[in-house]
């Protein structure tokens, strides 16, 4: 019998799965009671209290969540099943994984107190790898700005999504 979500390969890959609105914690802490590798991209925000303003954590990507699985039939049931869930992310209703370096990029930028903007989804480019600080290994787009701050985009090619963080050119290095 073959099943139609099982890799053939056995190699656990990222997956992208989309979510309810606003239950992006709720699929992270189902995921993980279910002992499934997930991830969730935050970025640092300030938030306005009435009395006081607070950096808060705000997902990157708002409504995925990220899975590292071999989607067996078992564990591609327990992801569908877990509350909040909407679907794997794929083609035609076969869940595709995300490349790995996209993976690496997102948990780089995870956390960071850097501006963070989500971006329309970007296909050309120079490729760039940021090669200093605090966000070293990180590669992705360079966008070039006149007299303004210029960016590296990661872009999330399955989802078509892309978040743009500003960088001192000096850091960047092309890559080929």
């Amino acid at each position: 019998m073959t099943d139609t979500y099982q890799m053939t390969e056995n190699q656990p890959k990222w997956y992208a799965i989309h979510s309810r609105s606003r239950h992006e914690d709720v699929v992270l802490k189902g995921l993980k009671k279910k002992l499934i590798e997930a991830f969730l991209p935050k970025m640092q925000v300030m938030s306005r209290r009435k009395d006081r303003r607070k950096r808060i954590l705000v997902p990157l990507l708002p409504g995925y969540v990220f899975v590292h699985s071999d989607l067996n039939s078992y564990q591609y049931w327990d992801i569908i099943k877990t509350y909040g869930v909407v679907r794997i992310v794929g083609i035609k209703g076969k869940p595709i994984p995300v490349k790995e370096e996209e993976i690496v990029s997102l948990k780089t930028l995870h956390g960071t107190d850097r501006t963070v903007r989500n971006q329309t989804y970007m296909k050309s480019g120079d490729r760039v790898m940021i090669m200093e600080g605090p966000l070293k290994g990180l590669t992705g787009f360079y966008i070039k700005h006149k007299d303004k701050a210029d960016k590296v985009v990661i872009s999330i090619e399955l989802l078509q999504r892309s978040l743009a963080v500003e960088v001192e050119d000096l850091i960047v290095d092309k890559i080929s």
